[in-house]
């Protein structure tokens, strides 16, 4: 079973990230849910992310990286929106990392180095319309990775929400997130397999 590193979205270490720990866990996987804000949790986005630029990304990067250490080879690391900044720094610069789920956000590849690590898949898991993912060219990041690496891959779901996996969020869509679900298990699958050899 794969050992996964589960980073949480801009309204904190929520209940519903938990619940999302704990299906991966039920499915078997070892899962942690380090809390990048301290113990902070937030009612909207907009005050989550004002949060996390007053106390600095560079900050939020280093917790989720000493949150990281001592974490076996092989890991997935796994970000919400905002958490997807020290998953996808930490699978791209890990060495012997297991892979990577990105959902709702995407940073072009040159921010962490110059490619993706060959043989490390990465899924980019968003909606179509979220206009967080659209707007603020995150999909234009997502679609340019998808097209240079042949480890990553960009699925789109129908509709708009953001936090669409959290059920304590109002964008939260029980079909959608059960389909999230089925492609991070199917990962976690693959991941696992070639780790068995």
């Amino acid at each position: 079973m794969a050992e996964v590193v589960l980073f949480h979205h801009a309204l904190g270490l929520t209940p519903g990230v938990e619940t999302f720990a704990e299906l991966l866990r039920a499915a078997g996987h070892t899962v942690s849910t380090p809390d990048l804000f301290e113990g902070r949790t937030f009612d909207d986005i907009e005050a989550g992310v004002d949060h996390a630029s007053e106390v600095g990304f560079g900050t939020i990067m280093r917790r989720g990286a000493e949150a990281a250490e001592g974490t076996p080879a092989g890991a997935v690391y796994i970000g919400f929106s905002l958490g997807v900044v020290p998953a996808q720094r930490l699978a791209q610069t890990t060495p012997g990392a297991g892979g990577a789920v990105l959902v709702s956000s995407c940073l072009p590849v040159g921010e962490f180095g110059e490619s993706w690590p060959e043989g490390v898949p990465v899924r980019v898991l968003a909606t179509a319309e979220d206009p967080y993912f659209v707007d603020e060219g995150d999909i234009d990041a997502a679609r340019q990775l998808a097209a240079d690496s042949p480890d990553a891959e960009l699925v789109l779901f129908p509709g708009s929400g953001h936090l669409f996996a959290d059920p304590g969020h109002a964008s939260y869509d029980a079909e959608t997130a059960g389909l999230l679900v089925d492609h991070v298990l199917e990962l976690l699958a693959q991941v696992d397999a070639t780790a068995r050899g």
